[in-house]
C-alpha cells in the first residue's frame, strides 16, 4: 500500500529523477536571475526527458506563478497598461490553443515540437532582433496570441514578448513592468485552460512545491552573480545552456539520457 506521500508524487518518478528535476530547476533559476530569460527553455526540454511534457508545464507554471507574485505590486503602478492588456487579449485565443496541443499531441511528438520551438526561440534571442515599428493594436494582439499558443503549449511564450516590446520607445523599468504584468495575466489564463484540461493535478501541485523553493534559490543567487561578470559572458553562458538542454532533450537521445 502507498503511503500519503507516495500518493503525491507523480507515478514511476524515481528518487534520482526527482533530484534531476531540482537539479534542473537551480539551474533555470540562476539563467532567469542572471540574464533576465531562458528559464522555461531550460526547464521544460530537461525535465520532458524524465516525465510527460504536460507534467513539466504544469509544475513549472505553478512554480515560477508562486516565485512571481512579488513582482506584480510594483508591475501594476510601473507598467504602460495597454500593450499588456491588448497581448492578453490575444493570449485569450492563443492559450487554449497551444493547451489542446499539449493535452493531444503524442509525448514523444510533443517533446520533437518543444526542442524545436526552443531552438527557434533561441535563435531568435541570439539575434538580437527587436520589433522597431509602430506598435498597432492588431500586432500587438498577434504577439500575445503567439505568446499564449507557446505558453499553452509548454510555458515557452517569453521571447516573443520580450523581442516586441524592449523595441519600444519607452524606459526599461516600464518596459520590465509591463512584461511581468502581461505574464502575470497569461498564467492566470494558462492556470485556468490548464485547470479545464485536468491538468493541475495534485502530482503537479506537489512538484510545483518542491520546485519552487529551488527555483526561488536559483534566481536570487543568479541575479547576485550578475555583477561578478559582464553580461555579454552571462548571456553567452545562458544561450549555451538553453542549446544544450533543447539538445538533450531531443527523443533521438532517449537511450543516453532516459
Amino acid at each position: 500500500m502507498l503511503s500519503p506521500l507516495e500518493t503525491l508524487m507523480p507515478a514511476g518518478l524515481s528518487p534520482g529523477a526527482l533530484a534531476f528535476i531540482l537539479g534542473t530547476a537551480l539551474i533555470a533559476g540562476l539563467a532567469r536571475g542572471f540574464s533576465g530569460f531562458g528559464g522555461a527553455l531550460i526547464f521544460i526540454p530537461l525535465v520532458s526527458i524524465v516525465t510527460e511534457p504536460k507534467l513539466a508545464s504544469a509544475v513549472l507554471l505553478v512554480a515560477d506563478g508562486v516565485v512571481a507574485l512579488s513582482l506584480i505590486p510594483d508591475a501594476v503602478r510601473t507598467a504602460e497598461r495597454r500593450d499588456p492588456a491588448l497581448m492578453a487579449a490575444g493570449a485569450l485565443f492563443g492559450v487554449p490553443l497551444g493547451t489542446a496541443l499539449l493535452v493531444h499531441i503524442a509525448p514523444v511528438t510533443l517533446r520533437w515540437m518543444i526542442s524545436g520551438m526552443v531552438l527557434s526561440l533561441l535563435l531568435l534571442l541570439v539575434s538580437g532582433w527587436r520589433y522597431r515599428g509602430k506598435a498597432y493594436p492588431t500586432l500587438t494582439l498577434a504577439v500575445g496570441f503567439v505568446s499564449g499558443l507557446f505558453s499553452g503549449a509548454a510555458q515557452l511564450g517569453g521571447p516573443p514578448v520580450v523581442a516586441y516590446l524592449l523595441g519600444r520607445d519607452m524606459p526599461g523599468r516600464t518596459i520590465r513592468a509591463s512584461i511581468i504584468l502581461f505574464f502575470a495575466i497569461s498564467t492566470m489564463i494558462s492556470a485556468t485552460s490548464y485547470g479545464l484540461n485536468g491538468l493541475i493535478t495534485r502530482q503537479a501541485l506537489f512538484l510545483a512545491l518542491l520546485v519552487a523553493p529551488v527555483f526561488s534559490v536559483g534566481l536570487y543567487a543568479g541575479s547576485r552573480l550578475f555583477g561578478l561578470a559582464s553580461e555579454r559572458l552571462f548571456r553567452a553562458v545562458c544561450y549555451s545552456l538553453i542549446a544544450a538542454a533543447a539538445i538533450a532533450g531531443l527523443p533521438v537521445l532517449e537511450s543516453i539520457f532516459g
